[in-house]
């Protein structure tokens, strides 16, 4: 995944746990990952130490491929105060191909139509990586 620096530090940092740390390690090197379930072979995203589709606890780390589509987007006028000065942004749910669907900021063109290609690229701040999605090439 291509990073992109951004200076200063994440307007709100994620939260991260001893089992989440994996996701952000990878994150900041440019892979991003997910866990699967080795019983019914279906990603979960936001990665979880238990399936939540059949609930086994048999996951596994793998990379997904960061690419999908828009499913919905919309423009942020009135942002909470700790993105204020960002404000207007668009955010939109994406239909990674790998079969996850997360919600994630759209960076760049605005024509972010239903069913657009997009990738997903990290955000290098000073204190960490975020990631946002993209109109694919």
């Amino acid at each position: 995944m291509e990073r992109i620096h951004q200076p200063g530090a994440r307007p709100w940092p994620p939260r991260a746990s001893a089992f989440t740390q994996r996701f952000w390690d990878a994150l900041a090197g440019g892979e991003f990952t997910t866990t699967w379930c080795g019983a019914c072979n279906r990603p979960s995203f936001p990665p979880k130490p238990f399936c939540p589709h059949c609930w086994s606890r048999e996951v596994r780390w793998a990379p997904l491929a960061p690419s999908g589509r828009v499913y919905a987007s919309t423009v942020i006028h009135a942002a909470p105060q700790v993105f204020v000065h960002e404000a207007p942004y668009r955010v939109a749910i994406v239909d990674l191909d790998a079969g996850v669907r997360l919600a994630t900021r759209l960076l760049g063109a605005s024509d972010f139509a239903i069913g657009r290609a997009v990738e997903l690229v990290v955000l290098a701040y000073d204190d960490g990586p975020l990631f946002a999605a993209r109109l694919a090439p």
